[in-house]
Formats: structure tokens, sequence, C-alpha cells
């Protein structure tokens, strides 16, 4: 008879493992959850099974994937499905019914076909793979573990959504700043390649000898006609050795230090960091997902190598009997209102709801960090193009005024 190892929490809730034999995986599966267990990870322990995870693997990077904010309808259909008091695999089936498309099918084909032989929903989530990440996962595991299964996949589907605002909300703040950018770039080369040398050849063939500003800016056009090839590769080349520089670990490291320090953008960047691991990190430990998981599955999500080490070592001093608040504020990223919070959780007892009632102030700061953004960046776009337009419009200038004042001379 087949045997499987198994993963899960006893009627006490402390963390088992052991091997139990049966005729398949569901009736594992059954009879673990007859004994009073809640398994959390089951898989055959047979020669081949290493074969099929393989196989898996390399199908996984097939699979269609779907937007975030399409997964978080997704997930808010199953959990309100459950809620109803459907069964999960019931509920999987009634939402695969009414899927939005056949990308949404397929998926939810596959999380049947799994679940249905037996295996949890965060396994067959994670044997997906994509969109299905490690935070997802990770909130599923605890949404199978906790017995609170709609609870918790309701405040999975708040953090997809607010993820997708968080990430509009840096979009639509540099979209403008960028398209005046692009203007100005764009109008700035035509001018100086094009109508510049056309406005100055007259002066040129009249031998009226022309002032610095006027020959730098012809120069510019001659080398760009000539070069213009040159250019391109150079460009292309540059490009690719900065992604090449910048994926070595040290030099991450360095960029994202910097960016940090960069005033507006710095405060901006850690503004989303904090809103975003104070919301993470609240919602898996509410969903009961030990504190050390959690902040390893946050950590993943900050997108920042300085942070992402600052959250190691938190992690490190956490695994060691430490606090959570003492390292936070010892490694100077975290503000100290998110740091005093941690601080009164831990000693409450109150850690995750704080969390995330102070979520949201964290989120109200990104909210202005990013309408300081959309104010400061216009005004200092435009300072450049006033700076720029003032230097070609000196740059015709003074060769009119010089051979304005050589005509007057000659009379």
């Amino acid at each position: 008879m087949p045997s499987f190892h198994y993963e899960g929490l006893d009627k006490e809730g402390q963390n088992i493992s052991g091997t139990i034999t049966a005729a398949s995986q569901s009736l594992a599966m059954k009879k673990l959850q007859d004994e009073g267990k809640v398994p959390i990870k089951l898989q055959s322990t047979q020669k081949n099974k290493a074969v099929n995870d393989s196989n898996v693997k390399e199908e996984s990077s097939n699979r269609p994937n779907i937007p975030r904010e399409e997964l978080a309808n997704l997930i808010r259909e199953v959990a309100t499905a459950v809620e109803a008091g459907l069964p999960l695999m019931q509920a999987l089936v009634t939402v695969r019914r009414q899927a939005a498309g056949r990308k949404q099918e397929v998926i939810l084909d596959f999380l049947i076909e799994r679940v249905e032989a037996g295996k949890p929903l965060h396994e067959a989530c994670g044997e997906y793979g994509l969109p299905f990440d490690d935070m997802i996962v990770g909130m599923m595991r605890a949404a199978d573990a906790s017995g609170r299964m709609h609870e918790v996949l309701h405040q999975l589907a708040d953090l997809l959504e607010r993820s997708v605002e968080l990430r509009r909300e840096l979009v639509g703040a540099t979209v403008y700043p960028a398209i005046v950018a692009g203007l100005i770039a764009v109008s700035v080369t035509i001018f100086v390649t094009v109508l510049l040398p056309k406005l100055m050849k007259p002066l040129e063939d009249s031998g009226v000898p022309l002032p610095w500003p006027t020959r730098l800016l012809l120069n510019i056009a001659d080398f760009v006609g000539a070069w213009w090839w040159l250019i391109l590769l150079s460009m292309a080349g540059a490009t690719i050795a900065w992604r090449a520089w910048s994926s070595i670990d040290a030099n991450r490291r360095s960029i994202d230090g910097t960016l940090l320090k960069v005033p507006v953008v710095g405060p901006l960047l850690r503004d989303v960091a904090v809103a975003r691991f104070t919301r993470t990190l609240g919602t898996l430990v509410s969903a009961g997902i030990p504190i050390l998981s959690a902040l390893k599955i946050v950590r993943d999500t900050l997108g920042n190598t300085v942070l992402m080490e600052a959250i190691d070592d938190v992690q490190d001093r956490v695994s060691t009997g430490g606090s959570l608040a003492t390292p936070l504020e010892e490694c100077g990223y975290f503000p100290p209102l998110l740091v005093q919070i941690v601080n009164i959780g831990e000693r409450s007892g109150r850690l995750e709801s704080m969390l995330l009632h102070a979520s949201g102030a964290f989120d109200r700061q990104v909210d202005n960090s990013l309408k300081l953004l959309t104010k400061a960046l216009p005004p200092v776009l435009l300072m450049v193009m006033a700076v720029i337009a003032a230097f070609v419009l000196t740059a015709i200038l003074l060769p009119l005024l010089e051979m304005q004042q050589a005509v007057a001379g000659q009379r």
C-alpha cells in the first residue's frame, strides 16, 4: 500500500510530521483528519515523486497567468462561496462555472483536479506556479490550517487589491512627469539637429563669427548627424552594461541605498515599503502564520535590497528570542511610529490588529508622498525646459545681434 509523508498540526496546534499508509492521497488526508490532525503538507514517498515534481515544475512555466487584480477577484469569489457554507471543492466548481476568460478556467480546472485528489489548496496553488507567489501560498497554507478559510481568503483578497491600488497610484504619479520629460527631449533634439543648422547656415556663409553657444549647438548637431548610429549602439550597449552591472548583488544594494537617500524619491520608496510591510505582516500574522515565516514572506515583497537585508537581520534577531521592535528601530529604515506600534502590540498581545490598524495611516502617508511627488516634478521639469530653451534662444540671438552691430558699424 502506498505511503505518504505528512506535516501539519495536532489538536493542540503543535507542529507534527510523520508517515501514513493509505490506498490514495485523498484517503490518507481523510484518515489524518479523522485522527484529529490538520494536514498542511501531504505527499507520496514513492521514488517517482521527484520525477513528477520536476515535470510539474517544467510545465508550470507554460501555464497561463492572470493579473493581480483579476486574481484578487477570483480569490474573493472563492472566499464568498466558502463563507456561504459551500465546501471548498464545491466552491471552486461554482466559481469555475462563471469564470471570466479562458485563463481563469485553466487555473480553476488545475486547482479542482488537485483538490479533488486530496491535496490542500495551498499545495495545489504552489504546484501551479505564478500567479501564486510565496505570499499567496503562505496565506493559503494559513487558510487550510486555521479552519477560517473564508476569513483568511478575504484578507488575502484585500491585500492583493491594496497592492494593485498602490501600483496604480505610483504609475499615475509618474506618467505625467515622464510625458513632459519625453516631450522636452524630443523637442530639443529636433530643434538642435534639424532647425538650428538651417537657421544658422546663412550666417556661417556670410562669414559672421559665431559665439560659443552657437558653435557648441552646431557641433552637437553635426556630431549627431554624422554618428547617430554610433549613438544608438552606445545607448544600447550602455543599457545592457547597466543591467548586467546592476544585477550584481553588491551593486544592486548600492543603487537601492542611494535611491533611499534621494530627496522626495527616497522618502516615497520608504513609505511604500513600510505601508506594504505593515499591511502584509499584519495580514499574515492575523491569519495564523508564525512571525518568522511571516517575516520571510514579507521580505520578498519590499522590492529594495537594503530593506530586505534589514528584514533578514530582524528575522535573525527574532529567531534567537529577541523582540521585533528593537531590530526594527536599530536598522534605521523604519519610522518611529511603526516601531512604537510593534512594541505596544508585542506587549499587549495584539500585534496583528495594531499592524492592520496602522497600515491605514501608512497608506495615507504614501498618498501624501505621491501628491508631493506629482507637485514637485512638473515645476522641476519646467525649470529644466526653461534653462534649455534660454540656452538655445541665446545661441540663436547672439549671432543675429552681432551681425546687426556689424551692419550698423559699416554704416
